[in-house]
């Protein structure tokens, strides 16, 4: 894993939750943009889903590699899951749920990077 990409990813999920949290509490639903920035987001973390997967065939793999695994499955899928139902929903709870998603995925990077790389 990148660290610097792991850090970009995280900094971008949190200012989309901002974003998304003031639109909320403005009653504005999602727009357009709003969607431009979840794909921004999500195009960065299949880059990092990328590299993880070319490091890991290349011999650099975690040990609980099932697990890691899952989680990257996770992180991949959660960004457009999360505006699909943001953009459906046309109230100001779209732009909440888009928010909620971009709240989780620091936490499932971190511990993607605690699966990489253990404290031992």
């Amino acid at each position: 894993m990148v660290d610097w990409l792991t850090m970009t990813i995280q900094m971008a999920a949190l200012g989309m939750a901002g974003w998304c949290l003031v639109s909320t509490f403005r009653n504005q639903p999602m727009v357009v943009p709003h969607l431009v920035g979840m794909a921004v987001l999500w195009l960065l973390v299949i880059g990092q889903a990328v590299v993880s997967v070319v490091a890991a065939v290349g011999g650099d793999r975690p040990e609980q590699t099932a697990m890691f695994v899952s989680y990257l499955a996770t992180v991949v899928l959660l960004p457009p899951a999360c505006a699909v139902w943001g953009f459906m929903e046309r109230s100001k709870w779209g732009p909440a749920v888009i928010a909620f998603a971009c709240l989780v995925l620091p936490v499932l990077m971190v511990r993607l990077e605690q699966l990489w790389n253990p404290v031992v």
